[in-house]
């Protein structure tokens, strides 16, 4: 009987193994313009912040097996791969109506979000911690916010997790993010992942499929799952129920953009046709703060969306601290 019960328990016991937390050391390695992130001495992507991006950016984002997971333009050019959209670089934090600046399109600044400096790089088994500060600088070359982004790495088996804590601060004038779909945070996807002439295909936490009814609705999560050969894998973006707005809005694009945006609400409203349409103009006055939290789930093999919902159960009750 005893026997029986071990060879039963056998497989729980493997995928626990494979699901948890899998101990692999997370270090961090500084350079000119850029901080390597690797798990166990292997690249898992770059913090960069070179002085020709208008932004810092996560760049190359891969899966546990080491496939890239993002678009490779503009930064690296690819036989084959799109060149819409060169501010759709890498995995980003932006947004395009920020009082008379526009952050979200420029491909040369001004203005540009400046990296100023990391505050925290700490190393660990089972997870590192990034933290850095950065200034939006808008065309007259003031400071207009002050963002504080933590973001914690947790390397596993079958899954990369990482978790954004961000806050943004208005520096010496009242700052007023008008509603605009383009923003806030997003990744543009690799070609095999996008869901037009590619194999992805996009789900919500409310049950809606593509990005026809996805597109400008809110959800708590949304997952965009594809084949790459004969291996299954996907990204999904859940929103904390502390973050702004929550929950977030969703700009997701066949072509391959996948952006959570909370600040577009009027904007996805009107060109969804619901009834009143709501302006939400985010709205800081001089040191209000704003804070944005997202988890970014880098993953192989399938994922129902019962797995996704108890995910974001656990993601949720978890206490939010810088």
């Amino acid at each position: 009987m005893k026997d029986k019960m071990i060879l039963k328990m056998i497989p729980v016991l493997i995928l626990l193994f494979l699901f948890c937390n899998s101990g692999q050391k997370v270090s961090f390695l500084q350079k000119k313009n850029q901080i390597d992130v690797l798990f166990n001495g292997h690249h898992f992507t770059s913090y960069l912040f070179t002085p020709d991006l208008t932004k810092p950016i996560l760049h190359p984002v891969h899966s546990p097996s080491g496939i890239k997971m993002n678009r490779s333009f503009p930064l690296e050019t690819v036989d084959g791969e799109s060149q819409d959209h060169p501010h759709h670089t890498g995995l980003f934090f932006t947004y395009d109506e920020v009082n008379e600046d526009g952050f979200w399109g420029n491909t040369t600044p001004p203005p540009k979000i400046k990296h100023i400096k990391a505050t925290r790089m700490i190393d660990g088994s089972g997870e590192g911690i990034l933290s850095t500060i950065l200034h939006w600088i808008g065309k007259n070359g003031k400071i207009i916010l002050e963002e504080n982004r933590k973001m914690i790495f947790y390397p596993g088996q079958v899954e990369h997790i990482i978790d954004f804590s961000i806050t943004l601060t208005a520096s010496d004038t009242t700052v007023v993010f008008h509603d605009t779909k383009e923003g806030l945070f997003a990744i543009r996807v690799a070609h095999w992942l996008r869901e037009k002439e590619g194999s992805g295909r996009y789900l919500s936490s409310n049950g809606d499929e593509t990005e026809e009814n996805i597109w400008g609705k809110r959800a708590s999560w949304v997952k965009l799952e594809g084949k790459k050969g004969d291996k299954t894998l996907g990204i999904a973006i859940l929103n904390h129920p502390q973050s702004t707005n929550y929950p977030t809005y969703w700009h997701a694009r066949g072509y391959g953009l996948f952006s959570a945006n909370p600040l577009g609400q009027f904007a996805f409203q009107k060109t969804r046709k619901v009834p009143n349409p709501q302006q939400y103009n985010l709205t800081l006055k001089k040191k209000e703060g704003a804070v944005f939290i997202f988890r970014m789930i880098i993953y192989e093999g399938q994922r129902s969306r019962q797995y996704f919902d108890d995910e974001f159960k656990k993601y949720a009750n978890q206490s939010i601290q810088d």
